[in-house]
């Protein structure tokens, strides 16, 4: 019994394919060696040319991760030229601060405030938060921008 659905189906399942091989060739443009250099000159960019300690935490007993996180979200997702990277550290934050992972917050946030980003402009990212993830959300991730507030104000006064 023949359905008319089937060359319909058929067409859908041959869409699928190519899209998958299309997926594929774009992930293999760059050998996985040089995404992951990419992504540690990104961190080292973001860091004042220093490692990034978590990242390098995790490359110890998980360095198939650490190459994962390295290579693809630094190396093909943060290398991208859309967004600056200054941009970037906010939509970046802001996102962090609605999750909730207040770990990952404060590194971005340190980071934005080494491409420039001012303390006001965090608040302001805070402040939005309460919006879309709630005043619980904003108020953990104001705490932790006033340790990183209170820690970088210490490092500069022993300067």
């Amino acid at each position: 019994m023949k359905s008319s659905k089937l060359p319909s189906l058929k067409k859908w399942r041959i869409a699928a394919t190519v899209v998958a091989i299309v997926a594929g060739s774009a992930h293999a443009q760059a050998p996985e060696g040089d995404r992951v250099q990419r992504g540690e000159a990104i961190v080292a960019t973001l860091n004042g040319g220093q490692p990034q300690p978590a990242l390098e935490a995790l490359r110890g007993e998980f360095p198939f991760l650490a190459d994962a996180v390295a290579g693809y979200a630094l190396g093909e997702v943060w290398g991208r030229p859309v967004l600056d990277r200054r941009t970037r550290q906010l939509v970046t934050v802001s996102a962090f601060a609605a999750q909730g992972n207040l770990r990952y917050l404060k590194i971005h946030a340190g980071y934005a405030l080494n491409l420039g980003v001012s303390e006001d402009e965090l608040k302001e990212v805070v402040y939005l938060t309460t919006v879309h993830a709630g005043f619980p959300r904003a108020i953990d991730a104001a705490q932790v921008l006033s340790e990183l507030f209170a820690e970088r104000k210490r490092a500069r006064e022993q300067e």
